[in-house]
């Protein structure tokens, strides 16, 4: 029999303090019943001292009366009803439907907050997730199974980015296992939440894409909730209905900057930039729900996207973010001036298991080979660039001249493609091998001999001059 309390002893922000609590439990949903019955909200208890209990609410405490509010314990954490049917929907941030489509009837209801997952039950991850992006299929691939972070900027073009990679990823060409997004957006303006949805139902994506959407003007303890329930949908469609899912979050910053109000209005003491000592384990309980377990057909696997305050990588958020995560994936502001799309800097880029999903049998044999040199050889475009600087770009050697004419080729049609614009890793791999064209044989010391005699004269410049041009 469940009891219920009336009255509250404190009101602070979306806090509440409750005494004389029996048999309270920790991240238990409490609800609350206010005006006679006719208006309720939720909660969660975050702290429990002897009788006294510290709770969340949701929706926030406005207009929640000290003397005449009811309280009732339900005896469960937050669970979000799951089912098949959620594919195509769209929620809010603490997963009730916003959509109009009703209920979701569920087949089973899950504890938001997860389990974490056994080390010994993992599975190494293997396979690629194609983007249809360059950048990011040819020299920092998406891994199954894997987490890596988007650093991104205040003004850079993260959400199209995201945009994109949602109606563009896929398994690749002939698999026919299934895959499936779970996108979530935390603190978004009304504006860029129109945007995703309009999108997503513009290219047809929006059929397997599961929505969560957390606005700006929503409750900032919401914003806690909506990654957790996020992933808890992507776990049971991964291990329970054998899909490969890919969860995209953004932004974490808002998340993190949710974390730190909430932090502040309990009193804790606050470490590196007023954060809660405690951000390192709160992120890296979201970022290591991603992953294969032995046994299971599907995947989780996750693209955070956060934004750097004042593009400072070694701010707490991305610099917590790196310790966790397998790379990274770096958006460039001096790119971006360019008017280059996606502005992704490859230098600072990298994906830590790209060496294990590559290569024979899952991208094409000289894909690695490739890589390394594109890096290599854009590396050198930076000194050539530099040198040009001091003593004049004509009195550069004809070798850094060709590194110049190469820098600006790979920028303009390799990183920069456009935002509809979706490439096999076949196209972005022969692209990559007409821009090596550009610079001497003998500069390509990055390659193996037998992939440079096979490839270099099976693809020349002359054989893009049409995709050149469109770009």
């Amino acid at each position: 029999m469940a009891i219920e309390y009336l009255g509250l002893s404190e009101i602070n922000g979306p806090l509440i303090a409750l005494e004389g609590v029996k048999d309270a439990a920790y991240d238990e949903i409490v609800e609350f019943s206010m005006n006679d019955g006719a208006e309720k909200r939720l909660g969660r208890i975050i702290e429990i001292y002897e009788d006294k209990a510290v709770i969340q609410v949701f929706e926030g405490s406005e207009g929640m009366s000290l003397s005449n509010t009811h309280t009732k314990l339900t005896g469960h954490p937050m669970e979000i009803a799951l089912s098949p049917d959620i594919l195509g929907r769209t929620f809010n941030g603490i997963g009730q439907p916003i959509d109009g489509l009703g209920p979701i009837v569920a087949e089973e209801k899950r504890d938001v907050n997860g389990k974490p997952l056994n080390p010994v039950s993992r599975e190494y991850p293997r396979n690629y997730i194609r983007t249809g992006i360059s950048a990011i299929d040819g020299l920092t691939t998406l891994i199954r199974g894997q987490k890596l972070p988007i650093f991104s900027g205040n003004g850079l073009p993260h959400d199209q980015l995201a945009a994109q990679i949602v109606n563009q990823s896929s398994l690749g060409d002939d698999v026919d296992e299934e895959f499936a997004v779970v996108f979530a957006a935390m603190g978004v303006k009304h504006d860029v939440a129109e945007f995703f949805q309009k999108t997503f139902e513009e290219s047809g994506a929006s059929e397997h894409v599961v929505m969560f959407l957390n606005l700006a003007n929503d409750p900032v303890v919401e914003r806690l909730i909506t990654p957790k329930v996020a992933l808890t949908v992507a776990e049971y469609l991964a291990y329970e209905k054998n899909m490969h899912i890919l969860v995209v979050l953004t932004d974490m910053t808002s998340f993190a900057e949710a974390m730190r109000e909430v932090s502040s209005s309990k009193g804790e003491i606050p470490s590196r930039k007023g954060y809660p000592g405690y951000l390192y384990s709160e992120l890296a309980t979201i970022y290591e729900r991603a992953g294969i377990v032995e046994g299971a057909k599907g995947s989780v696997t996750q693209i955070p996207i956060l934004t750097m305050p004042n593009d400072d990588i070694t701010h707490p958020i991305p610099d917590l973010t790196g310790y966790i995560t397998e790379g990274q994936i770096v958006l460039d502001r001096s790119l971006n001036g360019q008017s280059l799309y996606p502005p992704i800097n490859v230098l600072p880029s990298l994906s830590r298991l790209m060496k294990d999903g590559i290569g024979k049998g899952f991208t094409r044999e000289d894909h690695q080979d490739v890589a390394n040199q594109l890096f290599s050889s854009y590396a050198k475009v930076g000194d050539a660039r530099a040198l040009a600087s001091v003593i004049g770009e004509d009195e550069l050697s004809p070798t850094d001249k060709k590194y110049l004419e190469f820098g600006k080729a790979f920028e303009q049609q390799f990183v920069g493609q456009g935002p509809n614009v979706n490439r096999t890793i076949e196209e972005t791999l022969d692209l990559g091998w007409k821009l090596l064209h550009l610079l001497p044989k003998k500069e390509l010391d990055r390659i193996d001999t037998k992939i440079l005699e096979k490839y270099y004269d099976s693809v020349s410049l002359n054989d893009d001059e049409e995709d050149s041009d469109s770009l």
